[in-house]
């Protein structure tokens, strides 16, 4: 789990901000939630379940649960 290892927070702050960065509106302004472009092509790959709910959350799938850990280790691990 994401929890065990060493996280870059740096790292991790700065993929927030850049995906931030997609939502931006009037000026600088930025939503906190992600893209609906972004969560749309993630149920097309089969990671999330599908976010057009009234829901305010989603489910990884086994799929998207490995892949974010694969992610979490080879991109934003300490020493990395």
């Amino acid at each position: 789990m994401a929890d065990e290892r060493q996280l870059d927070d740096d790292r991790l702050a700065e993929a927030a901000l850049a995906l931030m960065s997609l939502t931006r509106h009037q000026g600088d302004r930025v939503w906190k939630q992600y893209p609906w472009d972004l969560t749309d092509r993630l149920h097309e790959l089969g990671y999330i379940t599908d976010p057009k709910s009234k829901a305010k959350s989603v489910e990884l799938t086994p799929e998207g649960r490995a892949h974010a850990e694969r992610i979490l280790r080879e991109r934003f691990t300490r020493g990395s």
